[in-house]
């Protein structure tokens, strides 16, 4: 990611202020705005096929899939962003400042990755993300072959890592209790050979 030309350190309160009236995304770390790249046609429909499968499979559960228009706020590192997928288990805890829209409590994050944010998606995003409390499983989707990286927190608050590749996998979501398959995730997505 690129940061944005700023002259001075940003507040949070000046991002929020910005961000809610913007054309487009914005993600928010330590006084700076960075510019969130646009989505290929692969990518829209592979976060498309995720939330709408969880809003079906979720359907009488104590659980919301939300697609990436609301902001997730890591309290621990003072990162705001926009997950491609998030879920919410029981009441959303959301940030009390009028507007609320900047979730607190994801159990389930979902990144589609992208080749100019797939490292830091991997990696910086990640170290971000698991210092959420409420978060249980991050998910990787890999939109160039049928991969996905499930990560589960353990007890002793370790990630481990599950890799599903290629098709009739299935990818198990036990902190919502939820399956999707490679099959639904990439559902009508055409790949190169």
């Amino acid at each position: 990611m690129t940061a944005l030309p700023t002259k001075k350190f940003i507040t949070p309160e000046e991002y929020l202020e910005t961000e809610r009236v913007a054309e487009t995304k914005h993600e928010y770390f330590n006084g700076e705005i960075f510019a969130m790249a646009g989505s290929s046609f692969r990518h829209a429909l592979i976060s498309t096929n995720i939330a709408s499968n969880f809003s079906l499979k979720l359907k009488g559960k104590n659980c919301r899939a939300l697609q990436s228009d609301l902001r997730v706020f890591v309290p621990v590192t003072g990162l705001y962003t926009y997950p491609d997928v998030s879920v919410v288990g029981g009441s959303p805890q959301l940030v009390d400042d009028s507007h609320f829209d900047i979730l607190l409590n994801p159990i389930v994050i979902i990144e589609v990755l992208s080749p100019s944010t797939g490292a830091y998606d991997k990696g910086v995003k990640f170290d971000h993300y698991r210092t959420i409390e409420s978060l249980k499983e991050y998910v990787i989707v890999w939109q160039d072959k049928k991969r996905v990286a499930r990560y589960t927190r353990r007890d002793d608050g370790g990630w481990l890592l599950n890799d599903f590749i290629g098709d009739n996998a299935d990818v198990e979501l036990r902190s919502i209790e939820c399956v999707l398959s490679i099959d639904e995730i990439y559902d009508k997505v055409e790949f190169e050979d």
